[in-house]
């Protein structure tokens, strides 16, 4: 597949936050203003004398055209008012917003002057559907120019808006309050609405979990979307003492236990669930009333019954808390164990429960090798990552199960370099890069990832990648056309779409070249064939001048049934890096690996997922006590219906 990689001009500084580009020049340049608008309030006295308050995102000094032929006021600084004498009309005013670099934003507000007492006063008053105990109020009359809002808790200060507006306010305590809207003109009357208003609390969450991260090859999942669940004969028991219903947010699921006293679940009394290999439960709660919360693991296959119970520790109200309990704990034979339960201990509450699994902690006498990078795991934090360019900045990371990455939300869509994640490092000028990375969403979006300068012009190598909720390993190749220097920098762009980045397990090396022949079968099938027929070729489709390997697996039989190869030397005991982009019709899996084309075809081979997205895939293999000249490269995709397109195939040896 041929590539034209982009250099684009990505310009993150501690206080640049735009950049334009024109031939390869690079202007830098700062955002003009935004969210500009005016509070207008005036004297109820009949004079028309008002206070014109500005304000904007980014602005530091304001003009104002009153609308009524008058002097223009200029250089109003931010945060501060100008008044102005109206006489009784509708004015339309405008106001011109400045930034740094002088770049204005103008908008245009109506200004109703009336010596008349506000009529037919409307009020809406709401409870915020996602902020707990926030109030948010909004009011329109005739002949008004705005209102005060007072919200009736004691010590709290009124809120002003113009007509039409909505103001919010946060309670300290849910209840009833007396809440007073006061709609005002330039008249000496105002105009009044009271109403008794019941504030509420958020009783459920309005987040979802966080992903969990961990291998699934490690874990035994009893409730979690992100994991296959074992076979679960009741969930809930009929036996439990408490209510049970299935919620979802953003598209996760998550349980619902309301006046929980205890609750159980029934995995398989005739295929009890063995727990020897795993270490910890895990689980996540979320509750507004819960004082303890324990979780206990029985075992009805041995006589006596055997059980024990262990505390999820000291309970923490109002937000998703996870929970990671030691297996150890509990005295009891975890070889066969039918039924889990949740207890609160005598104390009913409603509480929400997500992310049920057992889990193991592999044997890793390795670290992670992050190639050219430092901390690419993200195990030792923030550093030495970076928002933008800045050193005296940290990336933002967090730690789900005992797994520390990188992870943001971007809550608006910008530029892309607007929410950014770099490293600093040397990058030699023309030197071709493998970097290869985690990432995984909360939707499908898509990031920027690449290599480039942290200065000047900004010159870099980029890609775009679409991520999604399934944590994916994504390897890009990056060559340094025309750029390089000592701080130089990875880069990850990420603020094009809306939703969260999670990073992890980036890592930077020199290309140590493909081993193999017509990698990205621009040649056709040349030096790639069916099984290892040296004389039958593979077949190659060629779509928008782009050639792949494709095949369409009409019927499922053995993996090895539908096969592609290419015949190379593979030395024995050594460690060899497989990267390839592969994609289908629908989601299903397919066998990459390495091994021989003779005798008993040894190899080491990975099941990998595939979807309708061509994604990246990078496989460390290792050639475990066999080795040959006319050893293969090979892809075994005959064990499930569907397309299997695959391109870009890259073997190196690991250095």
């Amino acid at each position: 597949m041929r590539i034209i990689k982009l250099s684009i001009l990505t310009c993150l500084m501690a206080i640049i936050i735009g950049c334009q580009s024109d031939d390869d020049a690079t202007t830098v340049v700062l955002e003009a203003p935004s969210n500009v608008s005016v509070l207008v309030s005036v004297t109820q006295d009949n004079t028309g004398l008002a206070t014109l308050t500005p304000l904007a995102e980014g602005a530091t000094r304001f003009n104002i055209d009153f609308g009524d032929g008058s002097e223009i006021a200029t250089d109003i600084p931010q945060g501060e008012s100008v008044t102005h004498i109206f006489e009784e009309g509708i004015y339309t005013a405008t106001v011109e917003a400045f930034g740094l670099d002088e770049q204005s934003t103008t908008i245009t507000q109506e200004i109703q002057v009336a010596f008349q007492a506000p009529e037919n006063l409307v009020v809406t008053i709401e409870n915020d559907e996602t902020i707990s105990k926030q109030v948010n109020v909004s009011a329109s009359a005739d002949f008004a120019l705005g209102f005060e809002v007072d919200f009736g808790q004691d010590g709290s200060e009124p809120v002003a808006g113009n007509d039409g507006d909505t103001v919010s306010f946060i309670y300290d305590e849910a209840g009833i309050y007396t809440i007073t809207v006061t709609a005002f003109s330039a008249a000496i009357e105002t105009l009044t609405f009271t109403e008794e208003f019941e504030v509420t609390e958020i009783l459920q969450p309005i987040a979802p979990t966080p992903t969990p991260t961990r291998p699934a090859e490690n874990v035994i999942a009893i409730y979690s979307d992100a994991y296959d669940a074992i076979t679960t004969n009741e969930f809930p028991t009929s036996w439990s003492n408490s209510g049970f219903a299935e919620l979802e947010i953003n598209g996760n699921s998550f349980i619902n236990y309301s006046n929980l006293a205890f609750t159980g679940i029934v995995t398989d009394y005739d295929n009890p669930t063995d727990l020897t290999e795993m270490e910890f439960v895990h689980f996540d709660y979320w509750s507004l009333e819960a004082s303890s919360l324990s979780f206990k693991i029985v075992n009805t296959v041995v006589d006596p019954v055997q059980e024990d119970i262990a505390s999820a520790g000291d309970i923490t109200l109002g937000e998703w808390v996870s929970v990671d309990i030691p297996l150890d704990d509990f005295n009891v034979d975890r070889s066969q164990i039918t039924q889990l339960l949740f207890d609160t201990l005598g104390n009913t509450a409603t509480v929400f429960i997500d992310n049920i699994y057992f889990y193991r902690v592999p044997d890793n006498n390795t670290a992670f090798d992050d190639g050219l990078l430092v901390n690419g795991d993200f195990e030792n934090g923030s550093a030495p990552w970076l928002i933008g360019v800045d050193d005296n900045s940290s990336a933002p990371v967090v730690t789900v199960d005992g797994n520390t990455y990188y992870s943001v939300d971007v809550t608006t869509a910008g530029q892309p370099f607007s929410v950014n994640v770099s490293q600093k490092l040397e990058i030699i000028q023309d030197e071709t890069y493998i970097l290869t990375f985690d990432a995984w969403s909360n939707v499908n979006r898509s990031i920027i990832a690449g290599i480039g300068l942290s200065g000047g012009d900004f010159s870099n190598t980029n890609e775009t990648v679409n991520i999604n909720p399934s944590i994916t390993t994504y390897s890009l190749t990056l060559t340094a056309n025309g750029f390089g220097a000592p701080d130089a920098r990875v880069l990850f762009d990420l603020g094009a779409e809306v939703g969260i980045v999670n990073i992890d397990n980036v890592s930077l090396i020199v290309d140590p070249g493909n081993l193999l022949t017509n990698g990205d079968f621009e040649a056709g099938s040349d030096s790639w064939i069916i099984g290892v027929d040296d004389s039958n070729p593979a077949p190659v489709v060629t779509v928008d001048g782009n050639t792949y390997y494709s095949v369409d697996v009409t019927a499922a039989g053995n993996a090895f049934d539908v096969n592609v190869s290419q015949k190379l030397e593979i030395i024995q005991d050594e460690t060899y890096t497989l990267t390839f982009d592969a994609w289908s019709d629908v989601n299903r899996s397919i066998i990459a690996g390495i091994g021989l084309s003779g005798g008993d075809f040894s190899n080491t081979s990975e099941t990998v997922n595939i979807t309708t997205e061509i994604i990246t895939y990078s496989l460390t293999l290792t050639a475990t006590g066999f080795g040959a000249l006319d050893a293969r490269v090979l892809f075994d995709s005959g064990a499930e219906v569907g397309l299997v397109n695959i391109d870009n195939v890259v073997l190196s040896i690991n250095e």
